[in-house]
């Protein structure tokens, strides 16, 4: 039934609000036993990527717009590292308002960027990188007077929280461990204000640890210190300077957890044993969060038997280039069983 109307009771939503509905939420929480069973844990993954624009930031962006409505906003601008870009773009276009969107040239994977064209988005590429463009982004909003739907917007901090609830109300309680790849930081401090309604609200009676994944060449919440030229396969999380840096820190503080980073190479091959282990196809900065987990457990740091919820932010058809590039192609034969048979070995 979608975010707001589900939720609603428990949103920062008035009589004036606006409904904006594209059934966003209620996402799969699906048990992955086989890559759970290797690392010796009880392992779930909740399904972003099945939310309408294929990303977690649906969740928020849908609370976003329609406060923007509600205030009388007649556009919305973003800059993004392409799933902020997609989502805005959706519900604008779903609403009839215009966007504005600030991509950093050629850092955007092509499923992305083909998602705010066809949504009818004005795409602007610029020189330089996501915090610039996100500086960009805030002064011409500011100087326009139009909403500014990334996650400086309070809006779409609160209504991403959702997903925690969500978790809650399906298993019965949290998580030992909650596993999330972090980029601009908004969706494991989201997360953890979710858990801890949950428990004020006496539907959970532990609160998990928030174990936060980076790539390493993009970590400077492991690295503590801004890192101002960002580089990873994983595009999602290229950000070198996170707006929700210190709500972050403070979620995996007063949780016990921890952040930890992981290459480029261990990103894709966790990509690749979600996929042929597990059956979801995921986009590689959802798959940090595997990486991390199965570095910790050759670590032996991976607390045996664990109930781990993993957090896929979007889906694989995101970035199908990435993903075709690391896997066998096609084989091509004529059209005779002959040829068949023996290319089915």
């Amino acid at each position: 039934m979608g975010v707001l109307k589900r939720y609603g009771a428990n949103l920062p939503i008035s009589e004036k609000t606006p409904l904006v509905n594209l059934e966003e939420g209620s996402t799969p929480l699906v048990r992955l036993s086989r890559v759970g069973d290797d690392l010796g844990i009880e392992l779930w993954a909740k399904l972003e990527g099945c939310n309408p624009s294929g990303s977690f930031k649906d969740r928020g962006m849908v609370l976003a717009v329609a406060k923007a409505l509600e205030d009388g906003a007649r556009a919305v601008v973003c800059a993004s590292t392409g799933n902020t870009s997609a989502s805005a773009a959706a519900y604008a276009a779903h609403v009839g308002i215009p966007c504005y969107v600030l991509l950093p040239a050629g850092k955007v994977a092509l499923g992305k960027l083909a998602q705010a064209l066809i949504y009818g988005a004005k795409v602007i590429a610029i020189d330089g990188n996501f915090d610039q463009a996100l500086d960009m982004a805030r002064s011409a909003a500011e100087e326009r007077g139009i909403a500014m739907v990334n996650s400086v917007n309070p809006y779409r901090l609160i209504a991403q929280k959702t997903g925690a609830w969500e978790i809650c109300e399906f298993l019965g309680r949290a998580p030992d461990l909650h596993a999330i790849p972090v980029g601009n930081a908004c969706n494991i401090s989201a997360y953890w204000a979710g858990y801890k309604d949950s428990k004020k609200w006496g539907n959970i009676s532990e609160l998990p640890r928030m174990m936060g994944f980076q790539a390493e060449g993009a970590a400077p919440l492991v690295t503590d210190k801004p890192c101002p030229n960002p580089e990873t396969i994983a595009t999602a999380i290229r950000i070198g300077n996170p707006v929700s840096a210190d709500l972050a820190k403070d979620a995996v503080r007063e949780s016990g957890g921890e952040f930890n980073s992981v290459t480029d190479e261990e990103i894709l091959e966790a990509q690749l044993i979600l996929a042929r282990e597990g059956g979801i196809f995921a986009e590689p900065a959802s798959c940090a969060p595997l990486a991390g987990l199965l570095k910790l457990r050759k670590a032996k740091k991976l607390p045996e038997g664990s109930k781990v919820v993993m957090i896929l932010t979007g889906n694989g058809l995101k970035d199908p280039d990435t993903a075709i590039s690391q896997v066998e192609k096609p084989v091509k034969i004529g059209n005779s069983l002959k040829e068949l048979l023996e290319a089915m070995v």
